[in-house]
């Protein structure tokens, strides 16, 4: 894993999100910009520098409510009219793509110190409408296409219960890596484990989803969400959120000149189309893709993994065609308990990576990844490892 020269590495250096919340739930009256600006301000003041320094803001968002919402959320942030803002949307893996974005300018040399991150929220997101084609009533949806009816544009629950089948993914070990995501959660929160990496958004401090009290039984008893004969339910999926997070990117050098010691380092990223119908095994396609461009990155040597949980189907599918044990991934908790805000779920991954690996330091030759499946048959997947400045 070579790095590039000090001065065109990029390394995270600040990482920040909110809690998450339920939909409807106690960030319900905010809107996207409100939501964010508190995290983005606690990444600025971690990294050490002023908004003025940021090169530019890259915010991911999938559900709207349209324009340019870093742009609108930097001004919410710091009323700094310098700051400028542009807003990414590839959907669930709009918060990983704008990190990614913004380790690739300055690889390129084209910024040196950049904020990057995601928003979301379902519970102030817009109502749609299109306009009827004959005069009549407008038509009202609930998501954007991913994908023309030629090909298939499955609902997300129905695709997970094809992968689930076509995969053999049995309802036992979606249950069982369901019940690993809330034990591991509620562990990480009853330790204080996420306390420095979350940013008081209206004095609230805890995410609100992990659940107590959950066993095998309760979890057998439940009907299928999607399908009379499919094996996902609510329990063994995500639920619908809110929620933000924001890192700071910058180069090795500037990091040192910044005072920093220890860091987050990005080795590279790939992004890989698949089949609409079983999207979600795209993280399948795009490790296997990041994989072949560096044949000295070997997945045995993974120590740390952030694999987002939309459907715990989903993630077995994907970790038994990369060769990977289910116990790899989330070690403190995934979206089927925490949440899954689709915007911000791929920052919030890198945020947890950051914590994991440099809040609580690993040694510099660990790697670790982040993995994310997206609407419409996409994955991206993006490695990272610690490096001591």
């Amino acid at each position: 894993m070579r790095l590039l020269a000090p001065d065109l590495q990029p390394v995270i250096i600040a990482a920040r999100r909110s809690a998450i919340g339920r939909a409807g739930g106690m960030f319900r009256d905010l809107d996207v910009q409100d939501l964010a600006a508190p995290v983005m301000q606690a990444a600025v003041t971690d990294a050490q520098l002023e908004p003025s320094q940021l090169d530019d803001v890259i915010l991911g968002n999938a559900a709207g409510p349209g324009g340019n919402i870093a742009r609108l959320s930097a001004l919410t942030a710091w009323g700094d009219v310098s700051v400028s803002g542009v807003t990414v949307d590839r959907q669930c893996g709009s918060g990983l793509e704008a990190v990614i974005q913004a380790c690739r300018l300055v690889q390129a040399g084209a910024g040196q110190t950049i904020m990057a991150g995601g928003v979301e929220s379902q519970s102030r997101k817009p109502l749609r409408a299109l306009p009827s084609r004959t005069g009549g009533d407008p038509h009202y949806y609930t998501r954007a296409r991913f994908s023309p009816e030629n090909i298939g544009d499955p609902e997300m629950g129905e695709a997970a219960d094809t992968v689930a089948d076509r995969f053999g993914v049995s309802r036992d070990r979606q249950d069982a890596f369901a019940l690993q995501s809330h034990a591991r959660s509620l562990t990480a929160q009853s330790e204080g484990v996420f306390q420095d990496e979350i940013a008081a958004v209206q004095d609230e401090m805890t995410d609100q989803c992990p659940r107590e009290g959950l066993t095998p039984e309760r979890l057998a008893k439940l009907r299928p969400a999607f399908s009379k004969t499919g094996t996902v339910t609510v329990a063994n999926a995500c639920p619908l959120n809110d929620g933000a997070a924001a890192v700071v990117v910058t180069s090795m050098a500037h990091a040192k000149k910044l005072g920093h010691s220890k860091a987050l380092a990005f080795v590279d990223a790939a992004a890989a189309g698949v089949d609409p119908n079983i999207l979600g095994l795209g993280p399948v396609a795009s490790t296997r893709k990041l994989m072949a461009r560096h044949p000295d990155l070997a997945l045995p040597n993974l120590t740390h993994l952030e694999f987002n949980e939309a459907f715990a189907a989903q993630v077995l599918a994907c970790l038994d065609q990369l060769g990977l044990p289910q116990t790899l991934p989330n070690p403190q908790g995934g979206a089927i308990a925490l949440g899954h805000p689709f915007g911000a779920s791929g920052a919030i991954l890198v945020t947890r990576l950051f914590s994991q690996l440099v809040r609580h330091p690993a040694p510099d030759n660990a790697l670790a990844m982040a993995m994310i499946g997206i609407g419409g048959g996409m994955g991206l997947s993006a490695a990272f490892r610690p490096i001591s400045l």
